[in-house]
C-alpha cells in the first residue's frame, strides 16, 4: 500500500478513520476489513474493543491530571495540564465517533468530525509548545506563557475546524474529492509536531539535564508512537483478517497513543520531581529530641543544666578547679 500526498483513498481502505466516511467520494471510503459490530438492544455498536480503550484512556488521563495538579511548584505544570485536558477531549469525542453513537449518516456527524479534527491538530500544537517550556523562553505559569499557549491552540483549532468542515461541505474552494488541506492538517501536521517534540526534548536532556534516565521515557514514548502509526497505516487489514474481525488497527493505534501519552507524563514527572522541595533555606533544620525520663528526675535535670554555670562561676576564683565542699 502506498500513501500519496493529499490522498486518503489508500489509507481509508486500510483503516477506519473518523474522516473516511466524508472524503474522496460522496459516500466516503470504507475499509477492506474492520472490527465487527455488536448489536446492543437493536443498536449497532461499532468498534467495541476500541470503545474500552477510550474508557481506559479517560480513566488513566484523570489519574495523571490529579498527580500533575498535586505538584504545585513543578515547571510547566499549568502548560502540561492543558495538553492532558485536550487529550481527554479527543478520547471523549472518539467514543461517539468511532462507536457510531453519532451515525455517519447523521447530519451532525460532519460537524463533530470537524471538531475532532480541530481538537487533534490543536492538541499537537499544545505539546509542541510544551516542548519549549523547559527552555524558559518565557517564564512558565505566567500570563504570557499561558495565553500564548491558549491563543496558539485556539487559532490552530479554528483553522483546522474550518478546513475540515469546508472540505466536507465543499465550500470556500475546498473539495472532499481533493482534500489536500485536510490531509496536511490531519496527517502531516501531527507528524511534524511529534518529530519536533522528540528532537527538542533530546536537546533539552543532553544540554540542560545532568540525569540521563529521562531518555528512556522519551525512547519508549517515541517507540509506542511509531508502532501505533505503523500498525494503523500498514498492518490494520492483516491484523483484522488474522483475528477474524474482532479488532483492527484502530484498536492498537489508540492503545499505543495512550501508552505514548503515559510516557510523556512519566518523562515530565521525572524532570520536575525535585521541584516539590518546599525548603525556605539552604540549611536543613536540626531537630534533637531528648526525653527527660531518660535523663532522670526533673531535679537531676536542673542540676545538670546548672552545673556548667556553677563551674564557670568559681573557676577563676579557685584556679580553674571546682571548690571543695569545705571551702568558705
Amino acid at each position: 500500500m502506498g500513501i500519496q500526498f493529499g490522498d486518503f483513498t489508500s489509507l481509508c481502505e486500510t483503516t477506519a478513520l473518523v474522516i473516511c466516511p466524508l472524503v474522496e467520494t460522496q459516500f466516503g471510503v470504507s475499509p477492506d476489513c474492520y472490527s465487527r459490530n455488536v448489536d446492543v438492544g437493536g443498536f449497532l455498536f461499532f468498534q467495541p474493543s476500541t470503545f474500552f480503550v477510550h474508557i481506559i484512556a479517560l480513566i488513566m488521563t484523570t489519574i495523571m491530571i490529579v498527580h500533575i495538579r498535586s505538584k504545585y511548584t513543578a515547571v510547566g505544570r499549568k502548560e502540561i495540564l492543558m495538553f492532558f485536558y485536550m487529550y481527554m477531549g479527543i478520547e471523549f469525542s472518539a467514543i461517539f465517533l468511532d462507536s457510531a453513537i453519532i451515525p455517519t449518516a447523521n447530519s451532525a456527524y460532519p460537524w463533530f468530525a470537524a471538531g475532532y479534527t480541530g481538537l487533534v491538530a490543536s492538541t499537537y500544537c499544545c505539546i509542541l509548545i510544551n516542548a519549549f517550556v523547559g527552555f524558559q523562553f518565557a517564564e512558565d505559569g505566567t500570563p504570557l506563557s499561558l495565553w500564548s499557549l491558549r491563543i496558539s491552540c485556539f487559532l490552530v483549532f479554528g483553522a483546522s475546524f474550518f478546513i475540515a468542515i469546508a472540505t466536507f461541505k465543499n465550500i470556500a474552494g475546498f473539495n472532499y474529492t481533493h482534500p489536500i488541506g485536510l490531509w496536511i492538517v490531519y496527517i502531516l501536521w501531527p507528524l511534524i509536531c511529534a518529530l519536533a517534540y522528540l528532537i527538542s526534548q533530546l536537546v533539552l536532556v543532553f544540554q540542560t539535564l545532568e540525569d540521563r534516565w529521562p531518555l528512556g521515557d522519551i525512547i519508549f514514548g517515541a517507540g509506542f508512537y511509531g508502532i501505533g502509526v505503523a500498525i494503523l497505516i500498514a498492518f490494520s487489514n492483516e491484523i483484522c483478517h488474522t483475528v477474524v474481525h474482532y479488532i483492527d488497527g484502530v484498536f492498537f493505534f489508540h492503545a499505543c497513543m495512550l501508552l505514548t501519552v503515559m510516557m510523556i507524563y512519566k518523562y515530565w514527572d521525572s524532570i520536575t520531581c525535585e521541584d516539590l522541595e518546599f525548603s525556605v533555606g539552604n540549611k536543613a533544620a536540626v531537630w534533637e529530641v531528648k526525653d527527660p525520663l531518660l535523663l532522670g528526675s526533673s531535679s537531676e535535670l536542673d542540676m545538670e543544666m546548672e552545673m556548667p554555670l556553677n563551674l564557670s562561676a568559681h573557676s577563676s576564683q579557685y584556679g580553674g578547679y571546682p571548690p571543695s565542699p569545705s571551702s568558705p
